[in-house]
């Protein structure tokens, strides 16, 4: 809870990945990959409700397991290749019949966000009346280092009307969608059937928290990140 305003986060988390098939219940660091992003939202100290928004039974279990609450099965319609990703989440809210003055989206793709992520998301949504606030980290590799190479084979900047920026020092900062947190006000959701829009804030997290997993080799950055001990 944020104040008098209550909080629902939504963990969702489809059955049938692609890039990595069953990625949501594969293990990392000696437990499911999904039980990561449960038990970081179980630490927050904003959210009323931890629900898991699934069509798989497997990871309903693994979810369940790590202390999220299950209160419906996703409609197979809901979890296509195709699915909108904001579709799972006004589902959820019309499934848990209560009202939530505050939604947040939480994906096991990001594992390594932090309780306190989440946290500065919801409170900065509330505190500045945004619609809805969404994360970000730095980008690895700067737009203004990046081109497009026509027919003829020459170089043009990606960025219109930019050049390219040849010292690092030189770089303007600039930021890139992490999947890792998603809020917004329920009312407006429902309205614009996005977490991105006019007006939405962006909460900063460093790199470290930021890593996405989507591919196999996604799955053995992340253990040896591990290992290492730098998250």
């Amino acid at each position: 809870m944020i104040g008098p305003a209550s909080v629902l986060a939504v963990v969702a988390a489809r059955g049938g990945s692609k890039g990595v098939p069953r990625k949501n219940v594969l293990p990392l660091g000696g437990k499911p990959l999904i039980a990561w992003t449960v038990e970081a939202a179980l630490a927050s100290k904003t959210l009323d409700r931890v629900i898991v928004s699934s069509d798989d039974r497997e990871i309903i279990d693994a979810a369940v397991a790590a202390g999220a609450e299950a209160p419906f099965v996703r409609p197979s319609k809901l979890a296509r290749d195709d699915t909108p990703g904001t579709a799972p989440v006004l589902h959820a809210l019309d499934a848990v019949g209560e009202p939530y003055e505050f939604v947040v989206l939480l994906q096991p793709t990001s594992p390594f966000r932090a309780a306190e992520d989440i946290d500065a998301a919801v409170e900065l949504c509330a505190r500045s009346g945004a619609p809805s606030v969404v994360s970000v980290a730095p980008v690895r590799t700067s737009p203004y280092w990046t081109v497009v190479i026509g027919d003829d084979g020459t170089m043009s900047p990606v960025i219109p009307g930019g050049t390219l920026i040849g010292r690092r020092q030189e770089l303007p900062p600039t930021y890139e969608l992490n999947g890792a947190v998603y809020v917004a006000r329920t009312d407006w959701l429902r309205q614009s059937e996005s977490f991105i829009g006019e007006g939405t804030l962006a909460h900063v997290m460093p790199q470290e928290r930021s890593r996405e997993i989507d591919t196999p080799l996604d799955f053995i950055v992340a253990r040896a990140v591990l290992d290492v001990g730098e998250v």
